[in-house]
């Protein structure tokens, strides 16, 4: 009992109730039915025909929101998912077409080659703040930019499928794929980031090294006294953080449509969406992977309530941004004041 009393004084359950609330004020304003709206949502989402694109969406979500939980969680903020996302595809589709080896191999450098570039171009952010002062905040930022403009580059130039008018890579050799799960989009890259899930739950809850990040998460000088080096602890989550976000990236190019094509990792914006669930959860771990499965829904959800009600699916990003303000605002109920209520 004490733990759903306090679930339900969490700010999180507070922030997500708001949001639906305040959602179906938004619905009724329009002249929908809100009950229409979000069983239009879940039936679009969870339903036979939207399930597989819920799980694809959750790959690339669930895997931003890792990539950002883990800095996270010792108060560090990692905001070039972009430029990391973008750097692991594009290092993914390089590896896939010029790799004289087995497509089974060739698929495992892939997954490598775009963790290992993902991974540099974080430490580069961490070594800025370690080595120069620029906060990581900052750093991370900006590094994006200059990843994302040499990845559009690549495939618009150099790369470029010829007589192609999209910008565009050729698309990877027959085999060089990752396995899909019967004929749906939903490949194993899925079981890979919720393998990264599990190893991160465990690291944090059953290792020395997930203590020291949650202790300097909550109090950095504390840590610092207790003995943990602030850079090398910046340098090695950035590192991995970056090396999940390319590995999202490089299977987002080892899945349909099987090439680097140039904003199509970027424009759904998992990067945002990861860092909002991340947020939500507190980097929790399994807060995180509720978190991100929540967003899911509500984006593949939101085009089936678009076609369904003819509400604009961009009520899901209110939503999205109601939940956030909520969480910020650290709204919850005191203890001392439900048990005032009681007892009149």
């Amino acid at each position: 009992m004490n733990r759903i009393a306090g679930a339900l004084r969490s700010p999180v359950t507070f922030s997500v109730l708001a949001g639906v609330l305040i959602g179906a004020l938004f619905l009724v304003g329009t002249g929908a039915d809100p009950f229409t709206a979000y069983g239009a949502v879940l039936s679009g989402s969870l339903g036979a025909d939207g399930i597989g694109s819920t799980l694809t969406t959750v790959t690339s979500v669930l895997g931003l929101a890792l990539a950002l939980a883990i800095p996270l969680r010792a108060g560090l903020i990692n905001l070039g998912g972009d430029g990391q996302l973008v750097l692991g595809g594009m290092a993914a589709a390089v590896t896939g077409l010029y790799t004289p080896l087995p497509a089974p191999l060739t698929v495992l450098l892939a997954l490598l080659a775009g963790m290992a570039a993902g991974a540099g171009y974080a430490a580069l952010a961490a070594l800025c703040e370690n080595h120069f002062g620029v906060p990581l905040l900052v750093s991370s930022l900006l590094l994006s930019y200059p990843a994302s403009s040499l990845a559009s580059y690549l495939a618009r130039y150099p790369l470029k499928e010829p007589g192609s008018s999209l910008p565009q890579t050729r698309q990877l050799p027959d085999g060089v794929a990752l396995p899909a799960f019967g004929s749906s989009t939903v490949t194993v890259g899925l079981l890979l980031v919720a393998l990264a899930a599990a190893t991160y739950w465990f690291t944090d809850r059953r290792t020395a090294i997930g203590y020291e990040i949650r202790m300097t998460g909550l109090n950095s000088r504390f840590a610092a006294y207790a003995g943990v080096e602030r850079g090398g602890l910046t340098l090695r989550l950035m590192a991995t953080s970056g090396a999940l976000a390319g590995l999202v990236g490089a299977i987002g190019v080892l899945s349909f449509p099987y090439r680097f094509l140039d904003g199509a990792l970027t424009a759904p914006g998992y990067t945002w969406t990861g860092l909002t669930a991340a947020l939500l959860a507190g980097a929790a771990p399994l807060g995180t992977v509720l978190a991100s499965f929540f967003f899911a829904v509500l984006q593949v959800g939101g085009l089936s309530m678009e076609r369904t009600t003819e509400v604009p699916r961009e009520l899901t990003q209110v939503l999205q941004a109601i939940v956030i303000v909520f969480l910020a605002a650290r709204l919850r109920f005191p203890r001392g004041r439900l048990r005032k209520k009681a007892a009149v």
